[in-house]
């Protein structure tokens, strides 16, 4: 018989305030300080959509401003086309020859229900940008209109019309956040229906457990600034009524002994998902699947956001060094 929580003695934590820590870059610091005081992030109830309709048309505008902004800094000329029949943003860096090198397949973080458009666009430049390769950003569909699986469906149709011209030995599939749940059930997809594998994943901070399940879901609770606390209504308007523990919805319920490409793993020491990414690492490394985990000192959830951090360029050069080793 399973044990109860009733069955355990919990840890008993007092009050305490946490600084930001002298370990990590004086940029860093002050990002954490000014996120500190950042409230807890409030979404409508799963089962009203007309609520998240009215919550998309009232903050879409302040969020496009901001990443109109982020993509003005972008040095990567950028073609808004389709691939596959999805709207795409091909990211191919002046002097790049697309015919070789590395394709970086991206799909956008924003928790199942935001970050398309200008975001996608300007992730898919900065990306571009640091990495020197060509990047394809995928503006996926996404809830309320279309919840799972559309978004994977997405991703995959992209992937199908890149290897019609592109060796998949040439191509990583990555994400962030949610985007790194996305890409990870894609690259299953893509197994599962005996497609050839890409070189690699990337799968930053990524959202693989939507039971959110993990010991850093209590833990990292508050201390992480960006987010508060985890995402049951998102991950419910998003799975749309399907079984949370799918492994196309939750791949760290997969089985990786069926295979999955070499990956990395990312998150940071305050991360609220740092627990999603210490278990697929593991879970990755005991299916035999070579795997990477790269873990940031004081890093909530998405990297440091505000300003030039040096610990998000220190992501970005090993991002690059893995695409450049797996699929160089």
């Amino acid at each position: 018989m399973a044990a109860d929580d009733n069955d355990f003695t919990p840890v008993r934590i007092p009050a305490k305030e946490v600084l930001p820590p002298v370990t990590i870059s004086p940029a860093a610091r002050r990002n954490l300080s000014t996120g500190a005081g950042n409230p807890r992030m409030n979404w409508p109830p799963a089962s009203d959509k007309e609520a998240w309709r009215r919550h998309v048309a009232n903050v879409d505008p302040a969020r496009e401003a901001l990443f109109t902004t982020m993509l003005e800094g972008v040095k990567t000329p950028i073609e808004t086309t389709q691939i596959g029949g999805v709207p795409c943003f091909d990211c191919i860096p002046s002097g790049h020859d697309p015919a070789a090198g590395p394709v970086y397949l991206f799909v956008h973080g924003g928790a199942f229900v935001a970050g398309g458009g200008v975001f996608a666009k300007a992730v898919g430049g900065r990306a571009a940008d640091m990495i020197g390769a060509r990047v394809v950003s995928v503006d996926y569909r996404m809830p309320p209109e279309d919840p799972f699986p559309a978004a994977p469906q997405d991703c995959l149709a992209v992937y199908r019309a890149l290897i019609e011209t592109v060796d998949p030995a040439r191509i990583v599939v990555g994400g962030s956040s949610a985007g790194g749940n996305i890409a990870a059930s894609t690259i299953l997809m893509i197994r599962d229906l005996g497609l050839p594998l890409p070189a690699g994943a990337v799968l930053l901070t990524p959202e693989v457990d939507l039971t959110e399940s993990g010991d850093t879901f209590v833990t990292n609770a508050e201390l992480d600034v960006i987010l508060k606390g985890g995402l049951p209504d998102c991950n419910a308007i998003y799975a749309d009524g399907h079984d949370l523990t799918d492994p196309y919805l939750s791949p760290l319920f997969a089985d990786y002994t069926k295979g999955f490409p070499p990956t990395l793993v990312q998150s940071g020491t305050r991360d609220l998902f740092l627990s999603n990414s210490v278990l697929l690492h593991r879970k990755l490394r005991d299916a035999g699947i070579e795997a990477e985990l790269h873990v940031w000192e004081a890093m909530p959830h998405g990297g440091f956001l505000l300003g030039d951090v040096p610990e998000n360029a220190e992501i970005q050069v090993e991002v690059a060094r893995f695409i450049r080793r797996v699929a160089g």
